[in-house]
């Protein structure tokens, strides 16, 4: 047997509440706290590590949304987020194919759309015993829609599953600000960019392996430049303050995309910047990266 044979049957587990890969003897998540033993906390995976995207948790709570709006208040609950956006490995996996233009297995997957992000959420979710979060109908195998068709807006989140999904837009700019341990930083992790980020000024017009700038105080990688990366929301007003864990709009044309990429200036890659895509839209500089509700919401 071949190294990377061996590699792919070592047997590993993952923790239902956050994602997180489980430590072998460990009782608890050492992400989360979660109990390893307790009904449906943990799901056998035979894959690397690398396959399946690190989740980091990230606590709830209260922080101001958008740029100059000092009495737009916004409250999020616990969730989980990626550590990176999901990789062109990762997403090759899941989906037997890699629709980006600029190769690197570890590079951000780009040009994928909406309806593809949301379609490699759900396969995820299923690989790995979890309830997928988003129907059209009754079926959530979004597999023989047309993305043309506007019967795509009609997809719903199970924002109660726990399976994988995109953030919301709360949800993206909450954790890219760093959560509760947020600093007032323009950017993601620092008010130098090049430190943090791979943008149009320092990206040599490309993509780049996630993870070689800094993090943000959250642990969080690439949260601004590299690719720009889908949110749920339809773009539109972010709404009247207060705000408790909003889902955007109820309708629209356009789907929220966040953080700036290798292509853009720095003022597009600022945790505040807003901007949006026909769900259909396909771009090398846009990808994803995905999120988990915690079970402790839904209890």
């Amino acid at each position: 047997m071949c190294y990377n044979e061996h590699k792919r049957e070592t047997l590993s587990m993952i923790c239902s509440n956050c994602g997180a890969t489980l430590v072998s003897g460990f009782k608890f998540c050492p992400q989360c706290a979660t109990p390893v033993e307790a009904a449906n906390e943990a799901h056998p995976m035979a894959v690397e590590n690398r396959e399946i995207p690190k989740m980091i948790t990230i606590h709830g709570g209260v922080f101001v949304m958008g740029q100059n709006e000092a009495n737009r208040q916004v409250s999020v609950l616990s969730f989980a987020l990626g550590e990176t956006p999901v990789t062109q490995k990762q997403f090759e996996f899941i989906m037997q194919r890699n629709p980006s233009k600029l190769l690197g297995e570890n590079h951000p997957v780009e040009c994928v759309d909406w309806c593809e992000a949301v379609m490699y959420c759900n396969a995820l979710s299923v690989s790995q015993g979890l309830t997928p979060c988003y129907s059209m109908g009754l079926t959530t195998d979004l597999s023989s829609f047309d993305h043309g068709n506007p019967v795509w807006n009609r997809v719903t989140c199970n924002f109660t599953a726990n399976g994988f999904r995109l953030p919301t837009e709360a949800e993206w700019e909450y954790a890219a600000r760093g959560g509760k341990n947020r600093n007032p930083y323009q950017f993601a992790g620092s008010d130098n960019i090049n430190k943090c980020a791979w943008f149009g000024e320092n990206s040599d017009v490309s993509t780049h392996d996630v993870g070689t700038k800094i993090p943000n105080s959250l642990g969080l990688y690439d949260m601004c430049g590299n690719v720009a990366e889908w949110c749920w929301d339809f773009m539109g007003d972010l709404g009247i303050s207060p705000m408790s864990d909003p889902h955007g709009p109820s309708h629209g044309t356009l789907r929220v995309k966040r953080g700036g990429s290798w292509l853009d200036d720095m003022q597009q890659c600022t945790v505040f910047h807003r901007s949006g895509s026909a769900p259909t839209g396909r771009s090398s500089s846009l990808g994803f990266r995905i999120a988990r509700t915690l079970i402790e919401n839904v209890m």
